[in-house]
């Protein structure tokens, strides 16, 4: 009990929970992630199509192009399915994360993650791996929505930027590791077994995020509430207490009858989206970041499989793994450092962004 008679509503933080097993815990399950995009990348998942010689002596294809007998079209969309589903459920998910325990959501997320890799496993053509890969990005779009938010809410407030960087530097790695996991899986048991044993990995993440007491994210209403802080934007009779700290406490939202609440969750993933075009900053990254990653998943995907096809490298899931977890880790790591030592300011932030380009742009002039 708060003094004056007023409850105190305002969440205690779980037993189990510090800052840093909070950092690890979502560094294992990014890395998982990343790892499937390797994964099905890798030459030894992946595959490749039955070749013939000029005497007409054939091999037998491999992985999943050569199984499902995929022409290059159709063995690309495999890599780009995910985005279907991180996609659409994205906003969902960051629009529930305002009426439902986020901590819950990224449970339901890593659930269906875990489930759709192992039907990936289990699949017998085209369309229902490509299906599963769709459901894939479902699964990603909770965690991936949800989880920068918690770290940037607990890291300590001089290295917030290292903590992300960490965090993201569990992307180059994840890939990496695929590449080889892959590689390794693929070659000497069967490309199933790789997305099988995925998903056992993910399995106790998925339970954990159902079993332990959720956190809360700042800003948003505590667990017990009914209905979103976010409600207090719209233009409707809502009623409201504090505790005795000043904060939200659970509110009493009173609506007409005819209004669908899915017209309200509606008008606040509305709001929401007005609010982020809006931003110059926000719509300025987005654009960038959707023009690296259309050349950065060329490369991730294609690279293994132009090193083992035209540049005969029997090792190329290894030798792209390594390249990448090597590069991955400096770059990432050193650019949250950088921003740190400088004072993490949106100026600051775009000069090392800058100067992280122009040095993968001289490369990148290099190769060609």
């Amino acid at each position: 009990m708060a003094g004056d008679g007023i409850v105190d509503s305002s969440p205690a933080a779980p037993s189990w929970f510090t800052p840093k097993r909070l950092l690890l815990i979502f560094c294992a399950v990014n890395m998982l992630n990343y790892l499937d995009r390797g994964v099905i990348a890798s030459n030894g998942v992946n595959g490749s199509l039955e070749t013939c010689d000029d005497k007409g002596i054939c091999s037998s294809g491999t992985g999943i192009q050569g199984d499902f007998k995929l022409n290059n079209f159709e063995d690309g969309v495999l890599s780009s399915a995910f985005m279907v589903g991180l996609l659409v459920a994205s906003p969902i998910f960051a629009s529930l994360a305002k009426s439902v325990n986020p901590f819950r959501l990224i449970g339901v997320g890593l659930s269906v993650w875990t489930f759709s890799t192992a039907g990936c496993g289990f699949s017998f053509n085209f369309w229902s791996i490509a299906v599963c890969r769709m459901l894939v990005g479902v699964g990603e779009a909770s965690f991936i929505s949800l989880a920068a938010p918690f770290i940037d809410d607990n890291a300590p407030a001089t290295e917030k930027t290292a903590w992300l960087a960490m965090f993201y530097m569990c992307i180059p790695t994840g890939v990496a590791l695929g590449y080889v996991y892959g590689g390794v899986v693929g070659t000497y048991l069967n490309w199933r077994y790789a997305f099988w044993i995925e998903a056992l990995l993910m399995l106790p993440f998925a339970v954990f995020g159902f079993l332990v007491k959720p956190l809360q994210l700042k800003g948003f209403a505590p667990a017990e509430c009914k209905v979103p802080l976010a409600m207090i934007q719209l233009r409707t009779k809502l009623f409201y207490s504090t505790d005795i700290t000043g904060k939200n406490c659970c509110f009493l939202y009173c609506r007409e009858k005819s209004t669908p609440m899915i017209m309200i969750q509606l008008s606040l993933v509305l709001k929401d989206l007005k609010v982020l075009l809006l931003d110059k900053v926000y719509v300025v990254n987005v654009l960038g970041y959707i023009a690296y990653n259309a050349v950065i998943g060329a490369y991730s995907y294609w690279g293994p499989k132009a090193g083992y096809n035209i540049y005969n490298m029997s090792n190329a899931d290894l030798v792209f793994g390594g390249i990448t977890v090597v590069c991955g880790i400096f770059g990432t790591l050193a650019g949250g450092f950088i921003l740190d030592h400088m004072t993490a300011t949106i100026s600051n932030a775009f000069k090392v962004k800058c100067f992280k380009k122009f040095i993968w742009i001289y490369f990148r002039s290099i190769n060609s």
